[in-house]
């Protein structure tokens, strides 16, 4: 298997190439030349396994480089119920994404059983290993950067905290992150791990990040990677857990069914889309958004238009407090016939404009006809309603970006057609916003008790490539 970039301006690569790797020479995204097709005989010999080698079944179509028996050794040692113990039901742990029915044909996908409590969890754990992995191979080092809006830098970190070769340097938006986020990843205080706040929101660090990752001199100098989204491998680790929610929710694999997903940065649902392209029979992926609705407007409208950091707005779903969805242009490339030339000219068209509009363009359709898209939105009074509805109707609490979902969910539902809403977090990491939904404490695990009094370490800057870069030097003495 071998992968190109989304802008048409890179030579093919195989797996270890990209994986180490952000952004493509061109500034592009990595994906495979064609998706691998899964066949009836496949899904139905794959319902009966077990997590880890559902993983290895479908890591190894893609991961095609890398020999098999080390592939499977590093997804047993990933996905184990030692790792995934620190959730709700701990006595499922072996099945490390359990389904929780609440009525016939609506579902929540727990995948907040990791390390973190959040569903980043299910790929950061791999991607670890398998950075330490490919690292050892050549005996390098590499220096992650990384942006987050809370969940991808604590489980980056907790996954590669004490990693051989392998310094993490997370840039987060200051004072935007709850305080169970901001204490899983600023008290760390491991010595290959440097958290970093930005004084804006979110998407100027997400920027930060493409800007040092489009100096290429500066990034095969510092030996730059990536753990955000635009990681193809990460993306890939969560398409598995589409594979076994639709296991645990049909019975044959002639029954479709759909997905709710909170949706940022459209690296989730995108994972969904993979599956869907390799044949899982998904009826709808719809992305769920909160107050930024950048992806619902465009589902809707066919206009993909980004905000200033000026026009996001802070929400009580934080870590989609998201208007430059990065993994987006993935899905774009696949809508436009892998056409690399058409999608560097669109995003061109967003960084001159701000925008870009398919609304006329006869692939548009196809967002929703061929791929199976919807969406909607949601805002802070819908997920304070349905936080206390889901607990009240089925006994189940929720975190505020699976409100989210749940609340749309409900917009989309079909007789007879099994909805998965996408766990996105143990509400303990929103604290607050439960606590005002339902006037009860979330309970929190034990591992993580008085976590938000222990002593933090974090470095404050302005918005300021430049002053990342320095730090970064400075860090690594390269």
């Amino acid at each position: 298997m071998q992968y190109v970039s989304t802008r048409g301006g890179s030579a093919p690569q195989e797996f270890s190439q990209i994986l180490l790797e952000g952004l493509a020479v061109d500034g592009g995204l990595a994906m495979p030349v064609s998706y691998p097709k899964v066949t009836d005989a496949e899904l139905t010999a794959w319902r009966k396994l077990s997590y880890a080698d559902l993983a290895f079944k479908i890591l190894s179509k893609f991961a095609t480089d890398i020999p098999a028996d080390d592939l499977r050794a590093l997804v047993k040692k990933t996905y184990t119920a030692q790792v995934y113990c620190n959730g709700r039901n701990p006595a499922q742990a072996n099945e490390i994404t359990p389904l929780t029915t609440l009525e016939k044909d609506l579902h929540i996908l727990e995948l907040s059983n990791g390390p973190t409590l959040a569903f980043k969890d299910m790929a950061m754990q791999l991607l670890g290993n398998l950075f330490e992995y490919a690292l050892a191979k050549t005996n390098s080092e590499l220096n992650i950067l990384g942006a987050t809006s809370g969940d991808t830098g604590s489980a980056a970190e907790y996954a590669m905290r004490g990693k051989r070769g392998v310094r993490v340097f997370m840039l987060s938006p200051h004072g935007k992150m709850s305080a169970f986020q901001r204490a899983q990843m600023y008290s760390l205080q491991d010595e290959n791990i440097f958290n970093i706040a930005i004084r804006g929101m979110f998407d100027d660090a997400q920027d930060i990040v493409k800007a040092v990752s489009n100096d290429h001199a500066f990034k095969a100098r510092q030996k730059i990677g990536t753990v955000n989204s635009i990681n193809w491998a990460r993306v890939l680790a969560q398409a598995v857990y589409y594979f076994k929610g639709y296991f645990a929710a049909t019975t044959s694999n002639d029954q479709q069914v759909s997905f709710t997903v909170p949706s940022g940065n459209f690296g989730n649902v995108l994972a969904g889309h993979i599956a869907r392209q390799m044949g899982l029979p998904i009826r709808r992926l719809v992305a769920a958004t909160n107050e930024n609705n950048v992806l619902d407007e465009f589902f809707r409208t066919g206009v993909y238009r980004v905000r200033k950091s000026s026009e996001t707005y802070e929400t009580s779903s934080p870590s989609m407090d998201i208007s430059k969805a990065s993994n987006f242009e993935r899905f774009v490339y696949d809508l436009l016939g892998q056409d690399g030339a058409a999608v560097k000219a669109l995003w061109q068209q967003v960084d001159s404009q701000g925008y870009f509009d398919l609304s006329q363009h006869p692939a548009f359709p196809e967002t929703a006809s061929r791929y199976g898209f919807g969406s909607g939105c949601s805002t802070h009074a819908d997920r304070l309603q349905t936080i206390r509805e889901t607990q009240a109707k089925y006994g189940v609490l929720i975190d505020t970006h699976t409100a989210d979902a749940m609340k749309v969910a409900q917009e989309w539902r079909e007789p007879g057609i099994p909805m998965l809403v996408l766990e996105t977090a143990l509400p303990i990491k929103f604290a607050e916003t439960v606590k005002e939904a339902t006037g009860q404490a979330a309970p929190r695990p034990p591992a993580f008790a008085g976590i938000e009094d222990l002593p933090q370490r974090c470095e404050v800057m302005d918005v300021n490539v430049q002053t990342v870069k320095d730090f970064i030097t400075q860090r690594t003495g390269l």
